[in-house]
């Protein structure tokens, strides 16, 4: 054993010993409850205008764990942290009496606690609760991280994030606002009209996205079935049968390699609106965006409404000086790539496919202000309607900003026969070895022979939006528990 774990290992010892020790005196070390709890932040605010020096009658409960102690004579200063803030707590022997301080002060870090005092703020300016009694809440049998050295770490930081959230006030923070921001999304959409619902997870046929799944067997019903890499197809089901403003914000699964910008396991939210095409869902998202945005004090890129508007085609020739509509045949484009010396390896790659790469390559890392590309080749796009004007392309935009594409959007195909080609033409690609191409559906087929209005649809990645929105550098940060190779 090395003496790192040999250190360790008596500290667990020292921890159970006391905790036998508390239950030989009788102390419930792991109570049912503790009502009537207060946060600290709240207590914090009612007491802003106390003076140094100055004491109330003001009773207080809170709770929360043991964040640093420093014990003066007959007296005793504890930190306590919750999710809100951090209280110093003030003790007293002639308050709690001897046995009781002991066993106060005998408590650890990191253990939690239920307090009952009285605010005072001391001579030097310090608002705290002088404790009246407490109540042990869990006897934490593992000492706290130590700051200086686990959780700079980000391997240790990913694996346990729990022990992150107790030591880094910036990670609770950024989970905080993570939920203010998919509440955000919700509000607004529920605001302009829009119900929330539910598809399957589990799904006998996968769609919506070009991409590989994860597989599994149900057991009960002895077939396979596929985690969902999207819900568009349900959703879109959704309108057919007269729903006409619907979206779900929920998990889905592309089986694809792990970077800054893709975990496996990842948070959506699609909507899809009767009525509307692509240019009337690109006015709505800078809404959705706004008022995600409006819950961070100082968001590092500025959202405002309108954001800038460039065709695909535009957007690469920009970076790259190619010209898309000029080198519609695939050995022309590859050459044309070749000669300006961009290098995404173009073997075995379609047209539709260095068209992607080009996109992700040259243009995608320098739109970092919020930008939409609209106009994408039919060959990415199975599920969007033919574009007004240009031949060969479809009503589809994507929006980027922090150098990463954060939502996807068409004027969705509702033509069935058109959808049925485009399925056939699929049905090709992977039959030619294109393992992310989307499989026949003719469930959803016999939907749209029912009859679907004109619809504008969006998928919006909310963890990208959060990446955007706080500035973090990379999706495991905003993740809580993000997919991780084996040690």
């Amino acid at each position: 054993m090395s003496g790192e774990d040999h250190g360790l290992a008596e500290l667990l010892a020292a921890r159970r010993a006391k905790l036998e020790r508390l239950r030989a005196e009788g102390v419930e070390p792991f109570p049912y409850a503790f009502a009537g709890v207060e946060s600290l932040a709240s207590v914090a605010r009612a007491h802003e205008a106390l003076g140094p020096g100055e004491e109330t009658a003001v009773a207080h409960r809170v709770a929360g764990r043991i964040a640093a102690r420093r014990e003066a004579g007959r007296a005793a200063f504890i930190d306590l942290v919750d999710r809100s803030s951090r209280l110093q707590l003030h003790a007293r022997v002639d308050e709690l009496g001897d046995a009781r301080f002991d066993q106060l002060v005998s408590l650890d870090l990191g253990d939690l606690i239920g307090v009952d005092g009285v605010a005072v703020r001391t001579r030097r300016g310090e608002l705290s609760l002088r404790v009246t009694d407490f109540t042990l809440l869990a006897k934490s049998l593992r000492p706290p991280p130590d700051k200086h050295h686990g959780l700079s770490d980000v391997e240790t930081r990913f694996r346990r994030r729990e022990l992150d959230l107790i030591a880094n006030v910036d990670t609770r923070e950024l989970f905080i606002l993570r939920a203010k921001i998919i509440a955000a999304v919700r509000a607004t959409l529920d605001a302009d009209g829009f119900i929330e619902v539910e598809t399957p997870v589990l799904q006998p046929i996968y769609g919506g996205a070009l991409a590989r799944p994860f597989t599994t067997h149900h057991n009960a019903l002895d077939r396979t079935l596929y985690l969902r890499i999207a819900t568009e197809l349900y959703l879109k089901r959704c309108i057919v049968g007269g729903l006409e403003r619907v979206y779900e914000l929920g998990k889905d699964f592309r089986n694809e390699g792990l970077s800054p910008k893709h975990n496996p396991e990842f948070t959506m939210v699609e909507w899809y609106a009767a009525y509307s095409d692509y240019e009337d869902e690109a006015r709505r998202l800078e809404a959705v965006v706004g008022a995600a945005a409006q819950t961070v004090a100082t968001p590092p890129i500025d959202f405002s409404a309108p954001w800038r508007r460039v065709t695909l085609r535009e957007a690469i020739r920009e970076q790259s000086n190619i010209d898309i509509s000029e080198l519609r045949e695939r050995e022309a484009l590859a050459a044309a790539i070749a000669t300006a010396g961009i290098e995404i390896g173009a073997d075995g790659k379609t047209w539709a496919m260095l068209i992607d790469d080009l996109l992700s390559t040259c243009v995608e890392p320098n739109l970092q202000s919020p930008t939409f590309v609209f106009d994408y080749p039919v060959e990415l796009s199975p599920f969007a309607k033919a574009h007004r004007t240009e031949a060969g392309y479809v009503e589809r935009w994507e929006a980027f900003a922090g150098g990463m594409e954060i939502a996807n959007a068409f004027s969705e195909l509702n033509d069935p026969d058109e959808q049925r080609a485009r399925f056939v033409a699929q049905r090709d690609q992977a039959a030619a070895g294109d393992e992310e191409a989307q499989p026949f559906d003719e469930a959803f087929l016999e939907a749209l022979e029912q009859g679907m209005p004109p619809t504008g649809g969006v998928g919006l990645g909310i963890d990208r939006l959060v990446m955007a929105l706080s500035g973090a550098r990379s999706i495991r940060e905003v993740v809580l528990f993000p997919a991780l190779r084996d040690r």
